[in-house]
């Protein structure tokens, strides 16, 4: 499975919700699961952002509905970014370098 950065920020509605039913965060996490993917791993943080959650998803289409799907409520807004491990970043700078001379 690839994995994928997802950067949440609430929108006022979406404040409003998490306020009144805090536990919505875990019922968004099963809805996930339900469309194919999985939340690996989940933060609330400070800044531009309100969440940050690692997701594993089959492909890009599967990510790509889960974003337009929980984007489409009107409660958060997403952006989504594909992740690549570091040691497989590694792999394919060094399989695609030119030889040495």
């Amino acid at each position: 499975m690839a994995s994928y950065i997802m950067l949440s920020t609430l929108t006022d509605e979406g404040r409003k919700t998490l306020m009144e039913r805090p536990e919505r965060l875990q019922a968004v996490n099963k809805e996930v699961e339900n469309m194919g993917a999985r939340v690996t791993a989940q933060y609330a943080v400070l800044g531009g952002y309100d969440f940050v959650n690692v997701i594993e998803a089959p492909s890009n289409e599967v990510m790509a509905r889960i974003a337009m799907e929980l984007g489409s409520r009107g409660t958060i807004k997403v952006m989504t970014l594909p992740a690549l491990p570091i040691d497989a970043f590694v792999e394919m700078l060094q399989s695609s370098a030119p030889p040495a001379s």
